[in-house]
C-alpha cells in the first residue's frame, strides 16, 4: 500500500517520527518557552518598527518643512531689517525683501548641507561604536537644536544657522539608526527601509503643524521647548527597543536586542541550540533563505549547522569569503554613477525647497493670504511620503523575488537578482524627478498643485532608493560609511544651490525659468546610473554562465570584486 504524501512533500509516516523525535529530544515545557518567546519577540519587533516610524515621521527630517517655518519667521520679523534697508534706497513705498529671502536661503542651504555632509562622519560613528553612542549623539544634538530655536528672536535671528545645523544632524541619525530594523523583518527589509525613508520626507509636516499651531495663538519657543522635552522619549526607545550595536542581517535564531524585563529561560535556551533546521519556525526560516546576503553572518551561520533546507553548497565547498575593503567600494564604478544619480535630483529638490516661498510670493504677486494656502498645501503632501515611499520598496522586494524565482532554476546568485531588482526602481526615480522639474518649471500658480504630488513622489523614491540600493550593493559592514559618504559628497553638489538662487535674484531678475531648464537638462545625467547597474548584472551574467554552477561561489566573490 503507498504511503500518503503529505502536500509539502514529506510522508505522513515521515512527519509522525519528525514529531515523536522533537517531542521526545525538545520536552513540552522546552517548545512552551520558544514558542512564548518567539511570541514576546515578534511584538518587540513590532513595537520598534511601529515606535521607530513614529521617530522618523516627527523628529527625522523636519528642516524640509522650512517653507512653512520661514512663513512664520516672517510674521515674527526675522531679518526684517534687511527689508528696511533695501527699502531706505527706494523712491517708491514697494517694500524689497529679497535680502531677507537670500538670508533665509543660506541658512536651508547651510542645514541641508550639514544633513548630507555630516552623514559620513556620523555613519562612521554609527558602524565603529554602534547604535547606542550613535544615537545618544543624535539625541544631543536635537535637543540642542530645538532649544536653540525655541530662545532665538528678531534679535538673534542669527541663532537659527546653528539651530538647522543641530537639527539636520540630529535628525539624519535617527533615521541611519532606524533603517537598520528592515533586517528585523527578512523578506519585507527594502519595503521597511523605504517605508522609514518616506517617513522622513513626512516629516517636513511638522513645520505645517507649527504654523497652524501659531496662526492659532501658540507660541513658537512653546512648540519647540516640547519638541525638546520629546528627548525623554527618544532615550526610552534607544535603551529598550533598539541594539547596543546593530542589527545583523540575516537574523540569526534566538536572537535578542535591547533592555529585557527579564532574561530567558535556560529550556529556551536549550531548546534553540539543539533544534534542527527541518524545525525552524517560519521567521528563522525566511532568514535562512538569505544567509548569504552577508559573508560573516554566512560563514558563521554555517558553522553553526544553520543553513537553510536546500542549500546547495556543501561544507567542504564553503571557504572564507574575500574581505571587501571599503575603500574598494568607494572608488568603484556602482558608487561613482550612483553619487551623480543621487547628487543631480537631490539638487533639483533642494533648490526647489529653498526657493518655494520666494516662488509662490511672486506667482501669487504678493497675496499672503495666497502664499500661506499653497504654502499648506505643499506642507501636506510632504505628510503623504510615508504612504508614497514604500511604493519603492515594493517594487524592489517584489522585482527581487520574481528575478530569484527566476534565476534559481538556472543556480543565479541570489546577490544578482538582488542587484537586478534595482534597475526598475532607479529608472522610475529618475522619469519623476523629471516630470517634476518640467512641472516646476510652468510659472503659473495651479500647476504648482502637479509639482507638489511630484515632488514628494519623486523625494520619497529617491531616498528610500538610495539606502536601498547601497545595502544591496555594497557589503553591509560598509553600509553606515557608504551611506554616509555618498550623502554627504552629494551634499558638496547641494551646495550650487545658493549660487543658483543667487543668479535667479540677480541677473535673471526673479525669473527662474532658464534655471529650471538647465536642471531638467541635468536630470538625464543621472539615467547613467540605472544603465551602468544594468551592464553590470550582465556581466556578472557572463561571468557565471562562464563559470558554470560548480563555481557558484567563487563567481559571486570574484563579480563583486571586479565590479568594486
Amino acid at each position: 500500500m503507498p504511503e500518503l504524501r503529505h502536500p509539502d512533500g514529506g510522508t505522513c509516516s515521515a512527519m509522525e517520527d519528525t514529531k515523536q523525535r522533537s517531542e521526545k529530544e525538545f520536552p513540552q515545557d522546552q517548545q512552551g518557552s520558544a514558542m512564548e518567546h518567539r511570541g514576546s519577540s515578534m511584538a518587540k519587533r513590532l513595537a520598534t518598527l511601529l515606535s521607530g516610524l513614529v521617530e522618523c515621521m516627527c523628529f527625522a527630517g523636519v528642516i524640509f518643512g522650512w517653507a512653512s517655518l520661514v512663513y512664520v519667521l516672517k510674521k515674527m520679523h526675522y531679518f526684517e531689517d534687511l527689508c528696511m534697508s533695501a527699502a531706505a534706497n527706494q523712491t517708491s513705498n514697494v517694500t524689497d525683501c529679497s535680502a531677507q529671502d537670500e538670508q533665509f536661503s543660506l541658512i536651508f542651504t547651510i542645514g541641508s548641507f550639514m544633513n548630507n555632509f555630516m552623514t559620513f562622519p556620523t555613519g562612521y560613528i554609527f558602524d565603529r561604536f554602534g547604535t547606542t553612542a550613535a544615537r545618544l549623539l543624535a539625541i544631543s544634538a536635537y535637543t540642542t537644536g530645538t532649544l536653540l530655536v525655541a530662545f532665538s528672536s528678531a534679535a538673534t535671528a542669527l541663532m537659527l544657522f546653528p539651530a538647522l545645523t543641530f537639527l539636520s544632524v540630529g535628525g539624519i541619525l535617527f533615521i541611519l539608526t532606524n533603517m537598520q530594523v528592515g533586517n528585523l523583518f527578512g523578506k519585507h527589509r527594502s519595503t521597511i527601509i523605504t517605508l522609514y525613508n518616506g517617513a522622513f520626507d513626512s516629516s517636513s509636516a511638522v513645520f505645517l503643524v507649527i504654523k497652524l499651531l501659531y496662526e492659532q495663538g501658540l507660541s513658537l519657543r512653546t512648540m519647540f521647548l516640547f519638541m525638546s522635552a520629546c528627548s525623554a522619549w527618544h532615550l526610552i526607545r534607544t535603551f529598550f527597543l533598539m541594539p547596543r550595536s546593530h542589527i545583523p542581517y540575516p537574523l540569526p535564531p534566538g536572537y535578542t536586542y535591547g533592555v529585557s524585563c527579564h532574561k530567558r529561560s535556560r529550556s529556551y535556551r536549550t531548546y534553540e541550540e539543539q533544534r534542527s533546521p527541518k524545525v525552524l519556525d517560519e521567521n528563522d526560516a525566511e532568514d535562512s533563505d538569505n544567509l548569504h546576503a552577508d559573508p560573516a553572518l554566512e560563514e558563521n551561520s554555517t558553522n553553526k549547522g544553520l543553513v537553510g533546507i536546500g542549500d546547495a553548497e556543501t561544507a567542504a565547498n564553503l571557504k572564507a569569503p574575500a574581505v571587501v575593503s571599503f575603500w574598494s567600494c568607494v572608488f568603484s564604478k556602482l558608487f561613482f554613477w550612483h553619487l551623480v544619480w543621487l547628487s543631480v535630483m537631490q539638487l533639483r529638490h533642494y533648490l526647489f525647497i529653498g526657493t518655494l516661498n520666494p516662488m509662490l510670493t511672486q506667482l501669487a504677486e504678493g497675496d499672503a493670504t495666497l502664499v500661506s494656502s499653497y504654502t499648506n498645501a505643499f506642507a501636506f503632501t510632504q505628510f503623504c511620503g510615508v504612504i508614497c515611499a514604500p511604493w519603492n520598496g515594493l517594487i524592489l522586494d517584489r522585482h527581487k523575488r520574481g528575478h530569484k524565482k527566476e534565476g534559481s532554476s538556472q543556480g543565479v546568485p541570489d546577490s544578482l537578482a538582488d542587484l537586478r531588482s534595482c534597475v526598475l526602481s532607479l529608472v522610475i526615480t529618475v522619469l519623476q524627478c523629471v516630470a517634476f522639474s518640467i512641472c516646476a518649471s510652468i510659472p503659473v500658480l495651479p500647476v504648482q498643485y502637479a509639482t507638489f504630488i511630484l515632488q514628494v513622489l519623486s523625494r520619497s523614491f529617491l531616498y528610500g532608493g538610495n539606502a536601498a540600493f547601497l545595502a544591496i550593493a555594497f557589503p553591509l559592514e560598509h553600509f553606515g560609511k557608504l551611506y554616509g559618504l555618498v550623502m554627504g559628497l552629494s551634499a558638496v553638489v547641494s551646495l550650487l544651490q545658493y549660487p543658483c538662487f543667487s543668479l535667479i535674484r540677480g541677473p535673471l531678475n526673479g525669473d527662474p525659468f532658464y534655471v529650471n531648464i538647465g536642471l531638467v537638462v541635468l536630470m538625464f545625467l543621472a539615467l547613467v546610473n540605472p544603465v551602468m547597474v544594468w551592464l553590470e548584472c550582465k556581466r556578472r551574467q557572463n561571468e557565471h554562465n562562464i563559470a558554470g554552477s560548480p563555481a557558484l561561489t567563487a563567481g559571486k566573490k570574484e563579480g563583486l570584486e571586479s565590479s568594486i
